[in-house]
């Protein structure tokens, strides 16, 4: 679950993490008034959508009059700001960030994420602030600088002198890069995180550090210990289809090819894929209906891939093994009566009652091709979607 600039800051500052003071405008006439209390003569101003490249799109614009503050609110307000991250159609903007302006003296990165190799969490910094962090790496990897923290263990104060002095920070700057450290990385354990990025972090014109932006992912998985993070959750900004999956249980993420898949297991389902793409596809979304499904689920995750306009054909692969051929099957039959498709289907059953699934699909003249290699049923739909 990602969460918006204003609700990472927020949650920076119930940390002590240093942040630009700010407010968060709702509607249009608010904005004037809320940037008037915050007592400076010049802002920035932020469309807030889970998406980068907000500023090249026209979603950051800093100034110095108040009505500009008030005309950017109104021009973003209630509508949907796309960016190289958003589909088509963007991201709705329900909120707009209005800070104090900071004067930068330089911008640096600070990021934390998980490391399950070595069960801990990795803190990266870089002097190299204010870009793609992946694009550091590529041209300079030798200025990303890393500490590993144990979750049962405390944040180490000569990791973080470490990384500052990769950060080139003077004395003062390293004192406060130290409590930063610190208090990151128990935000980053206690609300069960799995993305933290400070990009940038900044020296500001007193020499001051200060978190000038903020992106936070939380692990969904953790969700049910977390009521206080869920309430942060903004579905306007998921994707229709991956928040319809979510209702019943479904691990469904949308992608950009125009074979539907329908698998259970994570594993086979990345298997899968990889097949079709070797097979010269591309695979139009992940879909793991997992072990536990009925026929309804199943049902539902039938029509979720036919809602997909670009999909143009679907490979079902089930191996039963918890889950039942059969009750995928009788899934299938429920989602073509109630939704009706025109598109091929190519379907690979394998194991716990697959025989009689066979026969049920076969007795319900669908137009579905049977394949018992998943080589072939990736070549076939492949074929079938040209």
């Amino acid at each position: 679950m990602n969460l918006h600039e204003h609700q990472a800051k927020s949650l920076f500052r119930s940390y002590d993490l240093p942040t630009s003071n700010f407010f968060v405008a709702d509607k249009y006439e608010k904005a004037k008034d809320l940037a008037k209390k915050l007592n400076v003569s010049k802002w920035v101003v932020k469309a807030q959508v889970h998406a980068g490249g907000r500023g090249k799109a026209g979603g950051v614009k800093v100034t110095d009059s108040l009505d500009e503050v008030e005309s950017f609110a109104k021009k973003w307000l209630g509508k949907n700001l796309i960016t190289y991250q958003t589909d088509k159609n963007g991201q709705p903007v329900s909120s707009i960030l209005i800070e104090e302006c900071t004067e930068i003296i330089s911008e640096l990165y600070l990021g934390v994420v998980i490391d399950r190799s070595s069960k801990s969490i990795v803190v990266m910094a870089s002097p190299e602030g204010g870009v793609n962090i992946e694009e550091v790496a590529e041209k300079n990897p030798e200025k990303i600088f890393k500490a590993s923290i144990k979750i049962d263990q405390e944040p180490s104060r000569e990791d973080a002198i470490k990384l500052s002095k990769g950060l080139n920070l003077d004395n003062n700057q390293t004192d406060q890069f130290i409590e930063i450290f610190k208090n990151l990385a128990k935000l980053f354990i206690e609300k069960d995180l799995s993305l933290v990025e400070i990009n940038p972090l900044v020296i500001d014109n007193k020499k001051n550090l200060k978190c000038l932006d903020g992106k936070i992912s939380v692990d969904s998985n953790a969700l049910f210990r977390q009521e206080e993070m869920l309430l942060l959750r903004d579905i306007t900004q998921e994707e229709p289809r991956e928040l319809k999956a979510s209702e019943w249980d479904l691990n469904y993420v949308s992608l950009d090819g125009e074979i539907g898949c329908m698998v259970n297991g994570a594993g086979l389902a990345m298997g899968t894929m990889d097949i079709i793409k070797l097979s010269g596809g591309f695979p139009a979304n992940f879909l793991d209906v997992g072990g536990g499904v009925n026929e309804k689920s199943v049902a539902e995750a039938f029509k979720i891939i036919l809602s997909d306009d670009n999909v143009k054909a679907i490979l079902i692969n089930i191996f039963g093994g918890i889950v039942k051929c059969d009750v995928v099957a009788e899934g299938i039959i429920s989602a073509v009566k109630e939704v009706g498709v025109d598109i091929p289907i190519v379907v690979r059953l394998k194991g716990n009652n697959a025989d009689i699934a066979q026969k049920i699909l076969t007795e319900s003249n669908l137009n579905i091709v049977f394949e018992s290699d998943l080589s072939n049923a990736a070549k076939k739909v492949v074929e079938l979607s040209i």
